[in-house]
């Protein structure tokens, strides 16, 4: 695979300053037009020690208007970052739709270092791929133009550099270090390309020991790539919307999800007082070692208007220290969040170790209100399963708690609150237009939670449906749940 990127391919200085030029001011141009897109550009620079990676990124910065490029370098984790899934650090560096995000480093770095130095084996290399390959098809399905680029020279160029380096007394301990392991890293390298060589996100091996050959030959590929999608782009027109359609309902002889769980199950008040406390008690030392375990946990709110999720999440949070946890109300959008893939908000409120973020409504409404009121096509919340489930594994496998809940309320039940809502000046800000057009497709959103709960209830990541007609034993049943996934993580 590299041996064409070993051919001596060199320009002279004469025909760079001759292209430079036009190359320079063709990318300014594109890079206009791209502004009034909705495609987020991913410029990933990797490759061999020493080939000049550095280089390069301050060249595209001086050929591209730096008002709309974002350069991140991804060297040491922090703490931060450590104490998060691996893909966090990148998720939140995602650039948004109409703008250019330059990676020196990215996801491939640690898998490939880590191989080689045998932090990990053959198999759990190959997962890494796997799954920086399923991450990337789902930016390049949310109209992200990934353009990849490795960086070759031979060893014994990479030997020529460590060399005048040294004479020049510019010491370069990661180039003396990788250095003697070029074989292991060409080998591991490789198998990298070859696994991750997508057709919507392919690598440009670049011949890197000339760096006018260099810079000049990212300067075309990268023009080439962004004209192509440009184009692609303005015979799709803008990015399209939502297809309106009938939501699709449940049959009236299909039986759904929700209706094995028993609604008309109650608490006393004397019940509900005593286990309350006593949950709340066993809730607060729970999440007190799990902080000493450095174990975090997130527990996602979903459920029908007025289902008491406010509620809950207010007895929940009470029977913890304030200092450990973090509530998140999930509305609308904002532009910022629109900017970038879906998951992009929910990723950033990742809890650091030992940490819990509550979710009020979360990532399943991309399965849930934006499939019924037409805010997503089809091929989008239909793909949305498999990204979620993607999403939540990661999770896991950083060892965070997953707790998700779904409140279940009657229809009967839901309108008596609506209508009380109505008539309590303290809790009419509670209601809204909006409530009453949902509740007329409640058939719909009745098969959309059984499609949700059908694809995304894992052994990692349970769903629990929640019996809410009667408040008090909503808020017991909740706290008992989360207190037994926490008993049984930690043991």
């Amino acid at each position: 695979m590299f041996e064409a990127a070993e051919l001596g391919h060199r320009i002279s200085k004469s025909e760079f300053d001759k292209e430079e030029p036009e190359l320079h001011t063709k990318l300014l141009k594109v890079q206009r037009d791209l502004r009034e897109t909705s495609i987020p550009v991913i410029v990933i620079v990797s490759g061999v020690e020493g080939a000049g990676k550095g280089e390069v990124v301050n060249r595209l910065n001086e050929w591209l208007d730096t008002r709309g490029i974002e350069t991140s370098a991804f060297w040491d984790e922090s703490d931060e970052e450590r104490e998060r899934p691996a893909h966090w650090r990148f998720w939140r560096r995602l650039p948004s739709r109409g703008t250019i995000g330059i990676m020196f480093g990215s996801w491939y770095t640690a898998p490939i270092i880590n191989f080689v130095y045998g932090d990990i084996d053959f198999p759990e290399y190959e997962r890494q791929l796997q799954r920086i390959t399923r991450f990337e098809h789902m930016l390049s399905e949310d109209n992200t133009l990934i353009v990849k680029f490795w960086f070759h020279m031979s060893a014994k160029d990479q030997r020529k550099k460590l060399e005048k380096e040294n004479k020049n007394k510019k010491y370069s301990p990661l180039l003396k270090k990788f250095s003697k392991r070029y074989k292991e890293f060409f080998q591991a390298s490789e198998h990298a390309i070859r696994m991750t060589d997508l057709g919507v996100s392919p690598w440009h091996v670049v011949e890197a020991t000339d760096r006018r050959y260099r810079d000049i030959t990212v300067g075309r590929i990268l023009l080439d790539a962004l004209e192509k999608k440009l184009k692609q782009h303005e015979k799709s027109g803008t990015r399209s919307s939502a297809k309106k359609t009938s939501p699709k309902k449940l049959n009236p002889d299909e039986i759904s999800i929700l209706d094995h769980v028993d609604i008309n199950k109650t608490i006393s008040k004397k019940d509900y007082n005593k286990q309350l406390k006593k949950y709340q008690r066993e809730l607060h030392k729970l999440t007190w070692a799990a902080r000493q375990n450095k174990r975090s946990s997130i527990s996602v709110f979903e459920g029908w208007d007025a289902a008491g999720k406010g509620g809950a999440i207010r007895r929940m949070t009470a029977g913890m220290d304030a200092r450990l946890y973090k509530a998140i109300s999930v509305a609308a959008p904002t532009d910022e969040e629109r900017a970038h893939h879906y998951l992009w908000r929910f990723w950033r409120h990742l809890p650091r170790a030992g940490y819990v973020t509550i979710y009020d409504r979360s990532w399943y409404g991309r399965v849930l209100v934006e499939r019924v009121e037409n805010f997503a096509r089809e091929v989008e919340w239909e793909r949305a399963y498999h990204e979620i489930n993607e999403f939540e594994e990661q999770l896991h496998e950083h060892g965070i708690i997953i707790c998700k809940y779904w409140v279940h309320i009657s229809p009967e039940e839901q309108l008596r609150r609506f209508q009380e809502r109505e008539k309590t000046p303290w809790k009419l800000h509670k209601i809204t237009e909006e409530d009453w057009r949902n509740r007329d497709k409640w058939e719909a959103y009745e098969l959309a939670i059984n499609d949700m709960v059908t694809h995304t209830s894992t052994e990692y990541a349970p769903w629990t449906l929640v019996p809410g007609n009667d408040k008090r034993l909503a808020r017991v049943e909740i706290l008992k749940t989360a207190c037994q996934r926490l008993e049984e993580a930690l043991s």
